[in-house]
């Protein structure tokens, strides 16, 4: 199996080394894996560094391993490179044969020594890390000037992406076969650096050993709304976005973002003064009809409820939506409005909160903000999208993504009124609410790249078509 380092799948550590342990079945031993992965990063280091006096960290585990077969490659091609141990590998290990091939030099595991250094490799700990460094341990990581890390920076998890105690801040990652969500989730892709994932010749089939639960966003992992020759607006579906008298921007951006997407009309629905809502975007409809009247039109299929609208207009509507079987995307003033009653936003379709709002929903997001995505969505039901720099999108069975396509200009004031409306958009064109979540990530931030720096909110939703076409492209 070629490995192909765009694929979707991301493996936690548990779910790597059942990978690993598959593939002597599969006629890969894992010894041939090690070489292979320490060939990758010698390969990976010497494409972006001249020979310099390097150092090499190694653990007494596998990651250890990788690093004694990475000093012995360089050191072949006549790199000045020594090796310092944290600790001896376990007796008849593939780690210990790749250590008893080491024939260089070897010096103390000490600050001082990887001080002198012009380049560290740090294959002390890879992913699965279940403790805090060492202080020691942790002293001599500091001391690299530059550091290039086998797997994970050590002291990264590379579950979750959180550090345990202290992690390096590295320039290059090299990891192997799949990405772990710790290369996705922040910190930790900060301080991955650049990360390469590289084909260590994994067996075909090796994948069935384990279920991937957890994927990168992008393209390949959701259909685009596709359009009939005879379609027509109604076809298309009519997205209605409550508007609250006060933050009326919300709402219209909302309903532009909506349109873009390619809804086939949009109203919004005006909780007082509709005045300047009528003053807004020439296409958008308007009314001021009583919810009850609204939602007795069917072909009204797909709600947003919170952009604007404040927590006790959310509190009253809310229920009356999520009572009428309408496909709701809730965002905003609805976590304010139900705050520690997740309970009440059973029923919705997608709920999108920030850090903050989760909290003030689900309670304290923890360190494990994959865990606390999923337990929200089987909770309510609903696909809940966690914004941030990584976003992650869960749905009720546990299926997951972390989205990475957005750039850190994108956090700016009604961003995320903009991604409500282009989720709803996708679901009244026929998405599921999983497939809308995840497209409407990848695109909202494909749209701020296309933009640049300088954006602002008004700018995103021209940018989508942009955005669908880079989607396209990908394909």
């Amino acid at each position: 199996m070629r490995n192909n380092p765009n694929s979707p799948e991301l493996l936690t550590p548990d779910e790597m080394a059942q990978v690993d342990a598959a593939s002597p079945g599969l006629g890969v031993p894992g010894y041939t894996l090690m070489e292979n992965a320490g060939r990758a990063v010698a390969r990976a280091i010497q494409a972006r560094f001249r020979p310099r006096r390097a150092l090499v960290l190694c653990g007494p585990g596998n990651n250890g391993g990788d690093g004694y077969v990475v000093a012995r490659l360089l050191a072949q091609e006549g790199w000045p490179v020594a090796v310092a141990a944290l600790g001896p590998p376990r007796e008849g290990s593939d780690a210990a044969r790749a250590h008893a091939r080491w024939r260089g030099v070897n010096v103390p595991f000490t600050q001082q020594e990887a001080a002198r250094a012009d380049l560290v490799i740090d294959a002390v700990f890879g992913a699965g890390l279940s403790r805090d460094l060492d202080k020691e341990l942790i002293q001599v990581l500091r001391a690299a000037r530059q550091l290039l890390a086998v797997d994970v920076p050590s002291g990264l998890d590379g579950a979750t992406g959180a550090v345990r105690g202290f992690a390096p801040q590295a320039t290059l990652t090299v990891t192997f076969f799949r990405l772990k969500p710790g290369h996705l989730l922040l910190p930790g892709r900060d301080l991955c650096g650049k990360t390469v994932c590289a084909d260590i010749g994994m067996p075909a089939g090796v994948l069935d050993a384990v279920r991937a639960r957890t994927f990168r966003n992008g393209p390949d992992l959701w259909p685009l709304p596709g359009l009939a020759t005879d379609t027509h607006k109604y076809a298309r579906g009519h997205v209605t976005i409550l508007g609250g008298p006060e933050m009326t921007g919300a709402a219209r951006l909302a309903a532009d973002a909506a349109r873009r997407a390619g809804a086939g009309l949009v109203t919004i629905a005006a909780l007082g003064s509709a005045a300047v809502y009528r003053a807004g975007t020439p296409g958008t409809l308007v009314s001021e009809a009583p919810l009850p009247t609204l939602l007795a039109d069917r072909r009204r299929t797909v709600w947003v409820c919170g952009p604007g609208l404040g927590p006790a207009w959310a509190r009253g509507v809310w229920p009356q939506l999520i009572a009428a079987g309408r496909a709701v995307v809730g965002d905003a003033d609805v976590f304010s409005a139900f705050a520690g009653e997740p309970d009440a936003l059973r029923g919705a379709a997608v709920l999108t909160p920030h850090a903050g709002e989760f909290a003030r929903a689900f309670g304290p997001l923890g360190v494990d903000r994959l865990a606390a995505a999923r337990a929200a969505a089987a909770r309510t039901g609903a696909v809940v999208l966690l914004k941030g720099a990584d976003t992650i999108v869960a749905r009720p069975d546990g299926l997951a993504a972390i989205n990475a396509s957005a750039p850190p200009w994108l956090a700016t004031a009604g961003a995320g009124d903009v991604l409500a409306g282009l989720i709803a958009g996708l679901l009244a064109q026929g998405l599921s609410p999983w497939h809308a979540a995840l497209a409407g990530a990848w695109l909202h931030g494909r749209a701020a790249v296309a933009v640049g720096p300088g954006l602002i909110a008004e700018d995103l939703a021209p940018a989508l078509p942009e955005a669908f076409a880079a989607a396209r492209r990908s394909l």
